[in-house]
């Protein structure tokens, strides 16, 4: 895999991800269809310089010299960068590497894989090599489970890949051939409130071990709403994904996965006209997604939410 050093200045980049339907029951071997999105992006640039390898996060503050971790660092920004450079087989060059974001740490928006991902092309692209979907989604995947423990790859394949994605874990991705934007009008909004996935995920763990029939029940109900949905944008059809979307979000507040925050943006986009709304993500904070009549529907509904209490909102 070895390639030249580059001379100049590289940046490559990685989008955000939301997950339309599924989260939670993925964990557990349930489809999930998942949705890049492009217009929110993490970066990473690498300039050569003179001193050893260093990584700068100036968004959050941090800044890393690579000599001082190892392959097994637990230092996310390490890892990605000691990945990329197994995998192209090269030492880390005098340089440095500076990341920047646009997605919100916290909301569930895929922030830590992007990174890895922006990363791994990053440093892939310095040294003239090409760095393909699986392997930039292997590389982000490593990096996750820093974050989430055991998560279930969704996050790393749609940002690897930047295309839809049918997913389930443990089998190759299935990218679906759907138009983001005219063709699905989607407004994401951000509570503000930050709650690490593994908690969530902890806890809806810790919920099927006490009572595996009842939260099995739920999985299967949402791999119902997975494949209704599949169906619904495959012919267009957003009422059905709108009705699909509102059940989703149900049996996630039944899975005690919600919150007040969630649940108040999910009926104002409802009571503003949006065809379904709910949860996206790990919950108990992060994001909710409506789904708007037409993209001028959703311009509208992004305004309804900002004034309902939301952080951030994305058309």
């Amino acid at each position: 895999m070895a390639g030249i050093e580059q001379a100049t200045t590289i940046e490559r980049g990685a989008c955000a991800k939301v997950i339309l339907c599924g989260e939670h029951a993925v964990v557990y071997g349930r489809p999930a269809i998942a949705l890049p999105l492009p217009m929110l992006r993490a970066r990473a640039r690498i300039e050569p310089g003179r001193r050893a390898f260093t990584i700068v996060a100036p968004d959050v503050g941090v800044t890393v010299s690579l000599w001082r971790h190892s392959r097994l660092t637990r230092n996310p920004l390490a890892r990605a960068a000691l990945a990329a450079f197994e995998f192209v087989g090269q030492r880390p060059p005098r340089a440095t590497l500076t990341v920047t974001s646009d997605i919100p740490v916290g909301a569930n928006l895929g922030s830590g894989a992007a990174v890895s991902v922006a990363i791994g092309r990053a440093i892939a692209a310095y040294f003239d090599c090409a760095l393909p979907p699986e392997e930039a989604s292997r590389l982000a995947y490593e990096v996750e489970q820093l974050h989430h423990g055991l998560p279930s790859g969704i996050d790393n394949t749609v940002i690897a890949y930047e295309q839809p994605v049918w997913f389930v874990r443990g089998k190759p991705p299935e990218l679906l051939d759907v138009e983001i934007g005219a063709g699905l009008p989607l407004v994401i909004a951000d509570t503000g409130i930050a709650t690490p996935t593994r908690i969530p995920v902890g806890d809806v763990r810790a919920a099927w071990e006490r009572d595996r029939d009842r939260i099995e029940g739920y999985f299967n109900a949402i791999a119902s709403l997975v494949r209704l949905s599949r169906e619904a944008l495959e012919r267009g059809d957003l009422e059905q994904l709108g009705h699909a979307m509102n059940a989703n979000h149900v049996l996630l507040q039944q899975l005690g996965v919600s919150c007040p925050e969630l649940d108040a943006l999910c009926n104002a986009a409802r009571s503003a006209g949006a065809l379904g709304a709910k949860m996206s993500g790990g919950g108990r904070g992060g994001n909710m997604i409506a789904l708007a009549c037409d993209v001028t529907h959703a311009k509208a509904l992004r305004e309804a939410l900002l004034h309902a209490g939301a952080k951030r909102a994305f058309t």
